[in-house]
């Protein structure tokens, strides 16, 4: 018998986002909104989409990459604090084949004029060994393209 590869880790992202953490929150709870920050690939053609912000509600992406495979995202929201935090569980499938598993709390606490965001995940990478850096790597990229997002929003308020 032989066993695939599993990697556990945890990590931690922090942002300094503009304005309040009523302002950052709705970047998450906000479909159009996190549309603007979260669509990493947009040469992939979208299968599916839903989006339920609600404890007990969910969020579902599917994607057909260039290459004709196909990748998924599927995340059950736990605990919704407005404006403080966010718990939420998902996996991600390629090719039919689960990547990974995992448990991620977002954080929102006001910083003076700012909001500090606080992103911890609790994964489990299942059968490959460079997916902890590409995840990582890819999740601080969001948070870049987040940070711009509502920089962007608040200049176009101001």
């Amino acid at each position: 018998m032989t066993s695939e590869f599993i990697e556990h880790t945890t990590f931690v992202i922090e942002r300094e986002l503009p304005g309040s953490p009523r302002h950052a929150f709705r970047f998450w709870s906000d479909r159009a909104l996190k549309e603007l920050w979260n669509a990493c690939h947009p040469e992939w053609a979208v299968l599916e989409e839903a989006f339920d912000f609600r404890t007990g509600g969910g969020e579902v992406k599917r994607w057909r990459t260039l290459d004709g495979e196909e990748l998924a995202y599927h995340a059950y929201f736990l605990d919704i604090v407005p404006e403080q935090r966010i718990i939420y569980a998902y996996e991600m499938t390629f090719a039919g084949r689960r990547m990974s598993a995992s448990l991620a709390t977002v954080e929102f606490s006001p910083l003076g004029t700012q909001t500090q965001m606080k992103f911890t995940e609790q994964a489990a990478f299942l059968g490959d060994k460079g997916a902890r850096r590409r995840r990582v790597g890819g999740t601080e990229e969001g948070f870049d393209r987040l940070a711009s997002a509502i920089a962007e929003a608040s200049d176009a308020a101001a």
